[in-house]
């Protein structure tokens, strides 16, 4: 494949960019990729319907808002040809709201956070934050769920200046989770209380969400960096962004089954919540939903318990999860002989503690995918003194007894708040993915 940045490729990482704008938080990952789902055609199954398939179903489920399977009903005999799976995450490491956040302190109203999963803290300071996520409200009988996002920098994590924090450039800067980070947001003389605090911020939230406040029971809500991606270098070869880890995978992923035609295997895409925390939870990639989304699809094409455990065992997946970029600057944190070059092509990632999924099989069946797509391969390793970060590919391989292999895009500063990687290494990962979901 040539190596210069041709208009399709730009076009890619462009439309990479402009999806992650438009997904600030799980539930927007969610929400972005059905929009493009039932553009290309694809239609809604529920879970608590029967479900009807047939050759060429082109399908989407949805689970909690934050996950979704989607796919391709493949025109060969599900017992004989399997599934064609690329997995990846939604979630992405940083500052949770708490149930009770809107707090009175000296003067300043302040929202009190949890860490998710595990950022880089001091990249959030300074940064123009807005609030993003979704909203339970009671609607009638029901309770119901509504996106909200503030696109506008709403709250702020400012830093302690070097006057008193002499130490700063030599120690780094460290953050008391408990004490220094909660989000300065309002002058604080607004308020009589933190009650009239807390009643002025959920009538913010309702006011964003064009909703009545007196149906607002409770929140999901994160803060996000409201800068926009963008190309740099002086090629504009590299893209800038929050959320790289993991929404350039989803993207990925999506794009190779937009692309995908009568397969004969089923293609299918997951795309789960909460990776960054450990994957155990209903809508994670440790609870049932892949198991309960490949058993139904197999039983509504006429699969009984046998012929589902031949096409599991005919099955390939793939997680697609992004990789450490060699940085020249630091040495000393790389594997030496694993170096992996940004805008050189996605890596294979293995890890002999099954942090990740790879085999030697399962590697030389991905090389075999580049080659088809023309696209070029790396292998990672981590360093062998140094705590390996795992996947959901060892999770969904344990679960469903099927063939998986990790891989991903190279990419610098994993969990800042603004993460950088390669225009040319997301388009070859979705030319080889795309040549995965048809093989």
């Amino acid at each position: 494949m040539s190596t210069e940045l041709s208009a399709p490729i730009i076009a890619q990482a462009r439309d990479l960019l402009d999806f992650i704008d438009a997904s600030p938080s799980p539930w927007h990952a969610v929400a972005s990729a059905v929009e493009r789902l039932k553009v290309a055609g694809f239609s809604e199954l529920h879970e608590t319907e029967r479900w009807q398939l047939s050759a060429g179903d082109k399908r989407f489920v949805i689970r909690a808002d934050s996950s979704l399977i989607a796919f391709i009903v493949g025109a060969g005999d599900i017992a004989e040809a399997g599934f064609r799976i690329v997995g990846a995450h939604t979630d992405s490491p940083g500052l949770r709201l708490k149930p009770n956040a809107p707090h009175l302190t000296d003067g300043l109203l302040r929202l009190g956070v949890e860490v998710y999963g595990g950022p880089i803290l001091a990249t959030f300071a300074d940064r123009d934050l807005g609030l993003a996520g979704r909203l339970s409200l009671r609607n009638g009988d029901q309770i119901v769920t509504r996106l909200v996002r503030f696109d506008v920098p709403l709250v702020r994590l400012p830093n302690l200046a070097i006057h008193m924090n002499r130490d700063v450039n030599e120690s780094g800067l460290k953050l008391h989770k408990q004490n220094e980070l909660p989000l300065l947001m309002a002058m604080g003389s607004d308020f009589l209380n933190t009650a009239d605090a807390a009643d002025y911020f959920a009538g913010l939230l309702a006011d964003r969400a064009g909703i009545d406040q007196a149906q607002l029971l409770a929140w999901d809500l994160l803060a996000y960096d409201t800068q926009a991606g963008s190309f740099w270098g002086p090629n504009q070869e590299f893209i800038a962004s929050r959320q790289l880890d993991n929404l350039a995978s989803c993207h990925a992923a999506l794009s190779s089954l937009l692309k995908t035609e009568a397969p004969v295997s089923t293609a299918l895409i997951a795309l789960f919540d909460h990776e960054e925390v450990g994957s155990e939870s209903a809508a994670g990639a440790g609870g049932s939903f892949m198991a309960d989304v490949l058993a139904r699809v197999s039983a509504s094409l006429g699969a009984d318990a046998e012929d589902s455990r031949r096409a599991s065992a005919r099955s390939f997946f793939i997680s697609a999860d992004m990789a450490h970029a060699w940085q020249p600057n630091f040495p000393a944190a790389y594997e030496p002989c694993h170096r992996l070059l940004v805008n050189a092509g996605p890596a294979i990632k293995s890890n002999a503690n099954q942090r990740y999924s790879t085999s030697s099989e399962t590697a030389a069946r991905f090389m075999a995918l580049c080659a088809t797509a023309e696209v070029p391969v790396q292998q990672y390793s981590h360093r062998t003194d140094l705590g390996c970060g795992s996947t959901i590919g060892p999770i969904v391989a344990a679960r469903l007894g099927m063939p998986a292999v990790d891989v991903g895009c190279p990419m610098w500063a994993m969990h800042s708040i603004r993460e950088s990687a390669g225009v040319l290494d997301h388009s070859y990962l979705i030319a080889a993915l795309s040549a995965a979901l048809a093989s």
